[in-house]
């Protein structure tokens, strides 16, 4: 269209048009499921017996999808949209049959009359789609069902893809949401050299649900002080009359694409990352415009009534039938469809072409064709050498973290790291050799370390949302990374992790959606172990948040030592389709399995420790399991006792990574059958489960088991400012708690055990006397070192 005057009065008659078929189709699919143009009187089987969806944004945003079209034309953008407000899926769906991607993906809505009453009756409707953008609407890569991550999403989106746009729309509702809040200040990680652009557009139309927005009542002078002292540069465009509003906004649009353009172009010219004042636009636009102005007395366009159905009409109740047929009408659908009920070509014209429709911009589908695996390091080039199990003591951390390092050198335009500001805290030392943190502010030198405008690692944001919102859309677009975050602050963003499982739900349940690379979250500074902070910070419950989501999409992986957590990295790096939560600990822990076993533990998610068991292929009479880096320990710590106690009991010790493998078949399509659980576990023997989170997690998995003697020994909401291993005893979970319960469970020792219980009751009061007096754990806990059982040194299924 290079001969098309983008600013002529034509074309925004033809635009005024084309957002008027827009909103036609919106309003069609809150309530119609038949008589899609009304070319007939309305009938009740018609409607909908239960219209549901919302209203007040539509056709403001229908509005700005349209400007959004025209300066892709006009500037030949790379360009996709991301809708903040909630509820407001008619939007992107609307638009994208208006283009013809929407018949092109689901051939069965088609560009017709048939296709539109399908278009109709599928919205909001059992069996169809939802009332928020989701993964069954094309161009879409957030979940609109939760407000508050719109712009941190098309941020990380447009990370290491320069030439790409994100027009980001956020509503007024939206913007009050704390997540949003500081999502303004993403503009301080946006490298225009290496970065694309973000075009953030506040949609002010002045209400929520049933209240006024806050930014929707302050007045122009007061939001550009406050998005200028963000670092943005804000565009004003106001009212209610789409023929003065045109030019206006289309004036606004030319300037901030411009804008970009300008500072990208300079930035690339000279290599200059200086921080930016990026472009945005604030659009005023009513509530509910261009619907039904009043109702029952009452204003509906321009106030909170406009929200969701502003016109009670339904099957049962058609009594106002003529009042949403004049609705409809005044955008004069003959004038926008032809007589098969198919858009007019004049308008359908005004739509980008191919790939530059926003509906199927690929970045939109997993990145698309120019999505790429990882190239991954070897592993085992990091392994120590734990020959002499539990000799050698290291940081799980600082010893992945050189493989992290490698695997960034190896990556450097498709891996990121993220998290608020804890990547030196949790260890990760490694990354800092061949990467800095990306910061787009002046950097203070000799103050600041390890900053540059260019760096593969986003921490310096105090902010969970943020940095796990900039992972989302970095991965939903098609690349790898991770997320790290002390683990009882992955609470602050459960429910962004949920939202991202129901979309890949959602998402591998349709054909055309490309498989994603898996979400990455890393969980450290435990609750068993994270120094001086205290019961603030022991909260492991993310463990049973994730596991009761569909077990297919959910990886739960507790590498109890670094080469176990190394072993895990494959599985981790090379998936798709799942979010991987890893626990992980960054002190200094003895060391225990050879990389041989570990890579066996990591593949099978568990194994029988033949060198720290005692039966030997023998029936057991008691078993031990272990979950986490601490419950390894303890459990071991626990054997060691009790073989130089009682060296006849005959134990098996059962070490597990991959903790939901243990979950049943009928649950978890990968989880353990009965028969292989009760060769791990036998079919009654006591089984003493050491486990890093909340205990009901893993009597859930044992329930209905053959064996359901298992005695869990978890995080029991016990915590202080204590040593570590008090956290351990402060919740049952230390060795000599599990060497009581041990002994306890087994009849054949209950004469004699005595006075060994006693002696663990004894301990554990010096243990308590000695942290008292001198602020540290005894020395018997600090030096313990594990001992050999036996002469057998592997890991057997």
């Amino acid at each position: 269209m290079a001969d098309v005057d983008y600013s002529s009065q034509e074309y925004f008659d033809l635009m005024k048009k084309y957002w008027s078929a827009a909103n036609y189709l919106s309003v069609g699919q809150l309530y119609l499921k038949g008589d899609p143009l009304l070319r007939e009187p309305l009938k009740p089987e018609d409607v909908k017996v239960h219209p549901l969806g919302h209203w007040g944004t539509i056709a403001g945003q229908n509005f700005i999808y349209t400007h959004l079209n025209r300066v892709i034309n006009k500037y030949g953008l790379n360009m996709f949209y991301v809708e903040g407000p909630g509820h407001g899926g008619q939007v992107m769906v609307s638009n994208s049959y208006l283009d013809g991607s929407y018949s092109d993906i689901y051939p069965t809505i088609s560009q017709d009359a048939t296709g539109m009453a399908k278009l109709f009756k599928q919205f909001s409707f059992p069996g169809g789609i939802s009332s928020h953008a989701a993964p069954t609407t094309p161009g879409s890569i957030h979940e609109g069902g939760e407000l508050g991550y719109s712009l941190s999403h098309g941020t990380g989106a447009i990370l290491d893809n320069p030439d790409l746009i994100a027009a980001v729309v956020i509503g007024d509702g939206e913007a009050e949401t704390g997540p949003l809040a500081t999502s303004w200040q993403s503009n301080k990680f946006i490298n225009p050299v290496k970065d694309g652009a973000v075009l953030p557009i506040l949609h002010l139309n002045g209400y929520k649900i049933s209240n006024p927005t806050i930014l929707g009542r302050e007045d122009d002078e007061h939001l550009q002080k406050f998005f200028e002292g963000m670092g943005w540069h804000p565009y004003f465009v106001e009212g209610n009359d789409p023929d003065k509003m045109n030019p206006e906004l289309a004036k606004a649009m030319d300037s901030a694409i411009e804008e970009i353009q300008a500072i990208q172009k300079n930035a690339r010219d000279n290599n200059d990352s200086h921080i930016a004042t990026w472009p945005m636009i604030v659009f005023r636009s009513p509530k509910g415009w261009t619907g039904p102005k009043e109702w029952d007395g009452k204003p509906i366009e321009g106030s909170f009534r406009a929200h969701q159905i502003p016109i009670p009409v339904d099957q049962n109740d058609m009594q106002n039938a003529d009042h949403l047929v004049n609705w409809m009408k005044s955008y004069q659908p003959e004038e926008l469809f032809d007589e098969n009920g198919t858009l007019r070509p004049e308008l359908r014209a005004l739509a980008p072409k191919g790939d530059a429709r926003m509906s199927v911009n690929p970045v939109t589908n997993a990145g698309g064709d120019a999505q790429r695996d990882l190239i991954l390091p070897d592993y085992r080039d990091y392994a120590l050498d734990n020959s002499e199990h539990g000799k050698l003591t290291k940081q799980d951390m600082i010893v992945w973290s050189n493989y992290l390092r490698d695997l960034i050198k190896l990556n450097p335009n498709n891996f990121r790291v993220f998290g608020p500001d804890e990547t030196a805290s949790n260890r990760l030392y490694g990354i800092f050799e061949t990467t800095k943190r990306q910061w787009e502010l002046p950097i203070h030198d000799p103050f600041d370390e390890d900053m540059a405008p260019q760096g593969r690692l986003i921490d310096s944001q105090l902010s969970e949302h943020q940095d796990e919102g900039f992972l989302e859309g970095y991965t939903l677009t098609g690349r790898h990374g991770l997320f790290t975050s002390y683990e009882a602050f992955l609470r602050v963003v459960d429910s962004m992790l949920t939202q991202h499982f129901k979309w890949l739900r959602k998402a591998s349940e349709l054909s055309w959606r490309k498989p994603i690379p898996s979400l990455n979250v890393v969980s450290t500074s435990t609750s068993f172990q994270q120094d001086h902070n205290g019961y603030t910070h022991q909260d492991p419950g993310i463990l049973t948040h994730l596991a009761e989501k569909k077990p297919e999409y959910i990886r739960e992986y507790l590498p109890a030592d670094a080469n176990s957590l190394l072993a895990v990295s494959p599985l981790v790096f090379q998936g798709h389709e799942k979010i991987n939560l890893l626990i992980t600990s960054k002190q200094p822990r003895p060391q225990f399995y050879t990389i041989d076993e570990a890579t066996r533990l990591a593949q099978d998610g568990l194994g029988i420790i033949d060198w720290a068991s005692t039966d030997q292929g023998q029936e057991p009479d008691i078993v031990f399991a272990a979950a986490g880096t601490e419950p390894n320990m303890e459990s071991l710590a626990a054997i060691d006792i009790l073989h130089e106690n009682f060296p006849d009991m005959k134990i098996r010790f059962i070490n597990v990574i991959d903790l939901l493998k243990l979950q049943s078949p009928d649950v978890n399509p990968r989880g353990l059958t009965d028969e292989q659980f009760v060769q791990y576990f036998t079919k009654d023997k006591p089984i003493i489960f050491a486990f890093h989170g909340y205990e009901d997690l893993i009597k859930s998995i044992f329930f209905g088991r053959p064996n359901t003697n298992v005695h869990v020994h978890g995080y029991e909401e016990n915590g202080d400012i204590t040593t570590p291993f008090d956290m351990r005893v402060m919740n049952n979970l230390d060795r000599y708690h599990l060497s009581i319960e041990a002994v306890s469970d087994m009849p054949q020792y209950a004469k004699i055990g005595g006075e060994f219980i006693q002696k663990m009751r004894n301990t554990l009061v010096k243990h308590k006397q000695y942290i008292d007096e001198y602020g540290t754990d005894m020395p018997a806990v600090e030096n313990w070192k594990w001992r050999p059982v036996n002469n057998v040194g592997k890991v057997t299924d």
